[in-house]
Formats: structure tokens, C-alpha cells, sequence
């Protein structure tokens, strides 16, 4: 199908290669996969907005992340499915469907990146300037970081489908288990250095943002807890910065092997299910995480379940009275 048409409105996904006697094992296995992904970040968004004790900046910069996991992945993995389903040569796409699936893909990566580097901002000066927390964070201050985190990375993005955009087309296959920028612009048979450099900048400009984002931020932590000897302060900031730190390793790991991968095409099956478990894995992991360190999240878990439990005991109770 490759070069026989020019600037095609059509393309053809590649997609998972899956054996025929695994596709309703591979199938079912990625579906409860996002069903358990949406429970989990849907239900971790309702126990935020719920619950009071949870309307503090760093819950509200969580549910960013949590938002941008919830629009990569629904974007991603519902047409991924449906592919499998389908044999090879009926793996259709519109070629501007495909554009927005691919600036949906890189905006979801970058802002995962963004997110989680305000989110160590507000870690450092709850953990640093505890007595100033309340005048530094105002809400004028979170939503400029939401802006911030949303913002840097739809310019950076939009430069960068841009200039895909603007190439011409002489091939259709989308090597790929889904759209993104590199996908693209291996359609052209033009010269794509711009590209590359670009894209080159933009990974090397996002990581070490990031990277030195939370290097700095948590040095100086340590650098607190160490000069003020305050078992509880340091306890804290164990407690608070490891739930981010495991995060943003888990995340930065998966990005990282993908992007490695998308220079080796023949481990292409291997490029396409890491970046698979990268929209699952981290978004999965988040909320699990998160509940797991937040003592306000595990109290109100605690008190539904304590509601839940004593509902029977209240029924029969009831009817007790009623009998008697």
C-alpha cells in the first residue's frame, strides 16, 4: 500500500501483530486493563472533589495529572481495541483523525512531565516554608501552575505536529500501535531534518526541565531536613516525596524506553507494547499510589466503608423496632 498514493486522506494502522488463536485473550486482557484504569482515576477524582479535607493545591494539581491520564488514554486505547479486532488490511484511519490522536499523544506525555513538576514545586514549599504555605500557594498561584502545566505544553506541541503537518505524503502505513508525531512524519518522503531536530530539542528541553525540576526541588529538601534535625519534618517529606518521586520514575522510565525503542525499527513490537504500558502503567500506578500515602484519602475510604458496613446492622435494627 506504501507509495502508491500522494497525500492520501486514508491511512493504514499497523497496529499489534497478534497471533489469530490470542486476540480474545490480548483484547479482553487490554480492556479490563482500561476499565480498571478508569475506576481508579475517575474514582480517585470523585474522592477529591467529595471530599473537603482534599480541596488543598497539591490534590488539586493531582487531579491534572489524573485528567491527562483519563484524555490519553480514552483517546488511545478504545481505537486500539476495535484495531485488534480487525485483520490487518481494514486497520483504517483518517489521515486528520490521526493528527489529532497524535497531538493528543504527545500533550498527554508532556503534561504528565508539567504536572508533576508543579506538583514537586508545591511539595518544596510545603515542606521548606510550612509557615508561608498558605500566602505562597493562594489560588491565583495554582492556577497559574495549572495554566503552566497545560499552556507550555500545547505550544510545544502544536509546533511540533506543525511542522509534520506541513509535509508532503507518499506513503500510508502508520508503523504504529496508534498516531503520533514520529509515525507522521515517516509518511513524507521529504526532507524531515527540521523534524528531527525539533523533536530531538523538545525531548531534550521536556526532560531536563523535568529532571532538573525535581533534582533541585527535592535537594533542597534534604538540605532542610538535614540542617533542621526535625525527625517529624524529615518524616514528612520521606512520606510526601518518595509517592512523587515513584511516580515520576515510573513515568519517566516508561517515556523513556519507547522513545529509545522508536530509534531500533526492528524491535517494533517491542517500541509499540511499551508505549501501550506507558499510557497504562503510570495511570494505573497514580491513584494507587497516591491513596495509599494520603492518610485524608484512606480516612474517608475508611468512613464509607464503615457506612457501608453498619447499613445492615441499621436495617435489621430497624425492623426490630418496627416488629416489636
Amino acid at each position: 500500500m506504501e507509495n502508491i498514493t500522494f497525500n492520501s486522506p486514508i491511512l493504514q494502522m499497523e497496529g499489534l501483530k497478534v497471533p489469530e488463536d490470542s486476540v480474545q485473550l490480548v483484547f479482553f486482557l487490554f480492556l479490563f486493563s482500561y476499565i480498571f484504569f478508569m475506576i481508579m482515576n475517575l474514582g480517585i477524582l470523585a474522592i477529591i472533589f467529595l471530599e473537603k479535607n482534599l480541596h488543598q493545591p497539591m490534590y488539586v494539581l493531582f487531579c491534572n495529572l489524573t485528567v491527562s491520564d483519563i484524555i490519553g488514554s480514552t483517546h488511545i486505547l478504545p481505537r486500539l481495541l476495535s484495531d485488534i479486532l480487525l485483520p490487518p488490511a481494514e486497520r483504517l484511519i483518517g489521515y486528520y483523525e490521526c493528527v489529532v490522536q497524535a497531538f493528543i499523544t504527545h500533550m498527554f506525555g508532556t503534561t504528565s512531565h508539567t504536572v508533576l513538576m508543579v506538583m514537586a514545586f508545591d511539595r518544596y514549599v510545603a515542606i521548606c516554608h510550612p509557615l508561608h504555605y498558605s500566602t505562597i500557594m493562594t489560588r491565583k498561584i495554582i492556577v497559574q501552575l495549572i495554566v503552566f502545566s497545560w499552556g507550555a505544553p500545547f505550544v510545544l506541541v502544536v509546533i511540533l505536529i506543525g511542522l509534520t503537518v506541513r509535509l508532503n505524503r507518499c506513503r500510508t502505513l502508520i508503523t504504529h500501535a496508534f498516531c503520533d508525531n514520529a509515525s507522521l512524519f515517516k509518511l513524507s518522503c521529504e526532507s524531515v531534518v527540521i523534524n528531527n531536530i525539533y523533536g530531538l530539542a523538545f525531548t531534550v528541553l521536556l526532560f531536563a526541565t523535568s529532571i532538573g525540576c525535581i533534582v533541585l526541588t527535592y535537594g533542597k529538601i534534604t538540605a532542610v531536613c538535614l540542617s533542621t534535625k526535625n525527625k517529624s519534618l524529615s518524616n514528612k517529606a520521606v512520606k510526601t516525596c518518595s509517592t512523587h518521586l515513584v511516580v515520576y520514575l515510573i513515568m519517566s522510565l516508561s517515556g523513556v524506553s519507547s522513545i529509545v525503542l522508536h530509534r531500533f525499527p526492528q524491535y517494533s513490537d517491542y517500541r509499540k507494547l511499551s508505549v501501550i504500558l506507558f499510557v497504562i502503567v503510570p495511570g494505573s500506578l497514580n491513584p494507587i499510589i497516591y491513596g495509599l500515602q494520603s492518610r485524608e484519602i484512606r480516612t474517608f475510604l475508611y468512613k464509607i466503608f464503615l457506612h457501608q458496613k453498619s447499613k445492615p446492622h441499621m436495617i435489621l435494627l430497624s425492623y426490630h423496632k418496627s416488629y416489636i
